[in-house]
């Protein structure tokens, strides 16, 4: 029988009040209380916090706090990864991010969904995993939805709701978010 992590994790109905899950949101909420409350001069405790909370790509990740996360053990960072001011990531599922990838402030992203059956709602929830890619530009106030795939050296504009993929190497822009060109030299 899987656990609920594992079901969490595989993107099917799980209980979020598992213990399991409880804790691992306790140490990662912890940790950012931590984090949200150093000062822009202890750069060494902010490092050791940032590897301690991701899965990966802590080392080199660029962090402006406050941020916010559920678990951070499920999300991914490819080197140098930027994440301006007040960033929330809700990490029920994978989220994996790569190289060079600049998040303006108050970006969203949210794995995280909910059934639409009201009764069920109250006691599951599931998630779907979020892949961007390299050379991203996100601007602030974006949200990115479960399930989302976003191509590498794209450019989502300030305030977009991205609900499906977007391709590499464009623009895209709106509510819901869609691409309005292609990146050119």
């Amino acid at each position: 029988m899987q656990s609920e992590k594992e079901k969490m994790l595989a993107g099917e109905l799980y209980d979020p009040f598992d213990p399991e899950l409880a804790q691992a949101r306790e140490r990662a909420r912890d940790l950012i209380q931590t984090l949200n409350t150093t000062r822009e001069s202890e750069q060494e405790a902010r490092r050791r916090i940032l590897i301690e909370l991701f899965g990966k790509g802590g080392e080199s990740v660029w962090m402006q706090p406050p941020f916010y996360c559920d678990y951070g053990s499920n999300i991914q960072l490819g080197e140098r990864v930027y994440f301006n001011f007040n960033c929330v990531v809700l990490d029920v599922c994978l989220v994996t991010i790569g190289d060079y990838t600049l998040f303006g402030p108050a970006v969203q992203i949210y794995t995280a969904t909910h059934p639409l059956n009201a009764e069920l709602r109250r006691k599951q929830e599931f998630g779907k995993p979020i892949e961007i890619g390299s050379n991203v530009w996100v601007g602030g106030g974006a949200i990115i939805c479960p399930g989302v795939k976003i191509g590498s050296k794209t450019v989502i504009g300030a305030g977009s709701v991205v609900t499906r993929d977007i391709p590499d190497g464009v623009v895209a822009a709106g509510n819901p978010c869609r691409v309005l060109r292609e990146i050119t030299e």
